[in-house]
């Protein structure tokens, strides 16, 4: 089992925190675990208030070069990082793998396609960032133009930290801001490895990494009151304290947090000629590949009754023919869940929904976790539920999905609102005025249709309600989340 799929190690990287173009190594360390194998891979150096202070500063002292920099060369160099990543693609794609539990063959080296794509992206929209010549008539030129907000301070999550992590430092950087990027203490090797491979490109202080844990580099970040601008992706109750911290010295926040996303099948999407890609949408978007750890899984599925049977026999034919293993076995499609406190609290979740009656369509209560060899609960499906109960309105971040039936179109469109979530649902139809009509209906910032697919370099995406503020991952969501606007209006000589 050792020797499945060796992963290289960053070297440089293992210090833990590259600020003002330099690798620092803390006094204190970080061991970073194997979840599929729970082992430690290695050991990083754990930064902390200090370290956030010296890199922010750092930060200040490179922003007005690199603010000045025309648009064209700062994605030029974005998009060379995005070929330096494409390069080294297997390489980074193991050490995701090994870092996260996510299966190499399904999800890792996917993501680093993704993470290189999106850099790229940011790469080539980057001189998009134009203002608007305002007509208030003869006499009067007024034009706007888009700033950069300053300093930007960037947390990212474990549970897909390449993509997040190249996702904000695009976004800030294109824009012309500085940044410092904290990575989650569970999985940051990926992050320190691009790093590596960025260390010579950008000018000494315009990006900047700082390794440790949340209540210490993490809360020393979103307190620090020369960061102009905080980006957060993580759970809803850290956002909420990010959110807080921000409003006390009115710096700009983005906040893409949890969700419970619904997944409405509708009857001619179980029809005999639709129902396999119907099932195959529905398993996609639960995102069990990724072992449910994603905040737009679509974990609450509302199938019609009248096609109740074949797309859940379906989604659960599907699901069972998935392997569980080793994250860096080929053969594996689902690996493991990030640490034993996650682990546990999945098992709580669906031991007490098998408690109080529910019924397993496939799947089981995990295991304890002092007896698990590894964190790796099997795909689950649920029913005899109903959409009240606490698994069906809370963010189980595994690989456990609720299915309910419905037969009325106002009904199931309120259960699906009735949450105090809403960043993502998943429709399936092909019927475009059901389409349409249920999209403006679902209170989500991001719907996908007739298929269970993430996000595209381009979209605009984020969530309403209690899943977040602010759109990232598009140049339109950059320049609202990035950058400020400034008016300028002269009268000229007559």
């Amino acid at each position: 089992m050792t020797d499945l799929l060796p992963i290289s190690l960053p070297t440089d990287g293992l210090a833990g925190c590259f600020i003002d173009g330099a690798w620092h190594r803390p006094a204190d360390t970080l061991d970073v675990e194997n979840p599929s194998r729970r082992e430690t891979i290695t050991t990083v150096g754990k930064g902390g208030a200090a370290e956030i202070d010296t890199a922010v500063a750092a930060a200040r002292r490179a922003l007005p070069e690199w603010r000045a920099r025309p648009a064209s060369e700062r994605g030029a160099l974005l998009a060379e990082l995005g070929r330096r990543l494409s390069a080294n693609h297997e390489e980074v794609a193991r050490l995701l793998a090994a870092e996260t539990g996510n299966a190499i063959r399904t999800q890792s080296r996917g993501e680093t396609a993704g993470a290189a794509g999106v850099l790229t992206y940011f790469g080539g929209v980057a001189v998009e960032q134009k203002g608007e010549v305002l007509p208030f008539g003869p006499g009067l030129f007024s034009y706007s133009t888009r700033e950069p907000l300053g300093v930007v301070g960037s947390i990212i999550p474990w549970n897909s930290p390449l993509q997040l992590g190249c996702g904000k430092i695009s976004m800030a950087l294109a824009t012309g801001n500085t940044l410092v990027l904290k990575p989650a203490e569970d999985a940051p090797l990926a992050i320190l490895r691009l790093t590596e491979l960025a260390a010579d490109l950008f000018p000494a202080g315009v990006f900047n990494v700082v390794t440790g844990v949340g209540e210490e580099a993490g809360a020393a970040l979103a307190a620090h009151p020369d960061v102009d601008k905080l980006s957060f992706t993580g759970s809803s109750e850290v956002g909420f304290s990010v959110a807080r911290q921000a409003a006390e010295r009115l710096a700009h926040s983005t906040l893409e947090l949890g969700g419970k996303s619904p997944c409405i099948v509708f009857p001619d999407a179980g029809a005999p000629d639709r129902v396999d890609a119907t099932a195959q949408g529905i398993v996609n978007a639960m995102r069990f590949a990724r072992q449910g750890q994603s905040c737009t899984a679509g974990s609450r599925l509302f199938v019609h009754e009248d096609v109740w049977e074949p797309v859940m026999t379906k989604v659960v034919e599907i699901a069972e023919r998935m392997v569980v293993g080793d994250a860096l076995d080929e053969a594996a499609d689902i690996g493991a869940i990030v640490n034993a406190e996650r682990y546990e609290e999945v098992r709580n979740y669906v031991a007490e929904a098998e408690q109080a009656g529910a019924t397993f369509l496939t799947g089981s209560t995990p295991v304890p976790v002092e007896d698990a060899s590894a964190f790796q609960p099997i795909p689950t499906v649920l029913s005899g539920v109903d959409n009240d109960w606490r698994i069906s309105r809370e963010e189980v971040f595994g690989p456990v999905m609720v299915a309910i039936p419905w037969s009325d179109e106002g009904e199931v469109i309120a259960m699906a609102n009735d949450t105090h979530y809403g960043l993502a649902a998943f429709i399936f139809s092909q019927d475009v005025n059901t389409i349409m009509r249920t999209s403006d209906a679902l209170e989500a910032g991001w719907i996908w249709v007739n298929d269970g697919g993430g996000q595209i370099p381009g979209m605009s995406y984020g969530g309403v309600k209690q899943s977040g503020q602010g759109r990232e991952y598009s140049i339109e969501g950059a320049l609202e989340a990035y950058t400020s606007r400034k008016s300028v209006t002269m009268r000229l000589a007559t």
